[in-house]
């Protein structure tokens, strides 16, 4: 079933997750495109980008939206017509969409060794709470990423660095749930963070 899971974090916010295992002539055919996102997915290089594009279509259509009522600012921020707060991701075969009356943001990410040859790039004060030998470092890297994009998108601000201006608390054994701050020249703002993984995949979201 692609709609994978729905979290609803609060009464005012809701998560839905979508898995990816419909071909990409199966999603077009379920989605009803206006001409900017049908010449927009029409020019993708990559098979994976077009139906990670369309699923979060479908994810819109599960809320009650159409790609019609989204529109983006240009910070490359997307917005619904109605005032709702939206945010979207997608990574190899899952998608993600949050939506609320508070402002969001969410990332989705397959948890890959890889993220170690950057992990200088956006690990700052939490360096001190992580060590490369715990067999869940890889893990661990991978949600504060996610929670930083989330924080990144939620903020959308031109400068915001990952590194600098981001800092997460760690989450606790077992837990899903910390909180964040976003420090940014006279702006100190503070986020509830939450956190999940399945299947390889982690998916943090922020909620102001």
């Amino acid at each position: 079933m692609p709609l994978y899971k729905t979290i609803c974090p609060n009464s005012q916010t809701t998560v839905k997750i979508w898995k990816i295992d419909e071909s990409y002539n199966d999603l077009m055919q379920s989605t009803q495109l206006k001409p900017e996102s049908l010449e927009r997915v029409l020019d993708m290089k990559s098979g994976m980008h077009q139906r990670g594009f369309l699923s979060v279509r479908c994810l819109l259509a599960e809320f009650g939206y159409r790609d019609s009522d989204l529109f983006y600012d240009e910070y490359g921020k997307p917005h619904l017509k109605d005032g709702k707060q939206i945010s979207i991701t997608h990574s190899f075969h899952f998608s993600a969409v949050i939506i609320s009356d508070f402002i969001v943001g969410i990332d989705v990410e397959k948890q890959r060794d890889k993220i170690t040859i950057i992990a200088h790039k956006f690990i700052g004060y939490e360096k001190a709470y992580l060590n490369e030998d715990d067999e869940h470092y890889i893990e661990k890297l991978t949600a504060i990423w996610c929670v930083k994009e989330s924080l990144y998108k939620l903020f959308a601000t031109p400068g915001l660095s990952f590194k600098k201006h981001c800092l997460v608390i760690p989450f606790s054994d077992n837990e899903h749930e910390t909180v964040a701050w976003i420090d940014y020249k006279t702006k100190k703002n503070r986020y509830y963070i939450h956190s999940l993984t399945f299947e390889g995949f982690t998916c943090a979201y922020a909620i102001s």
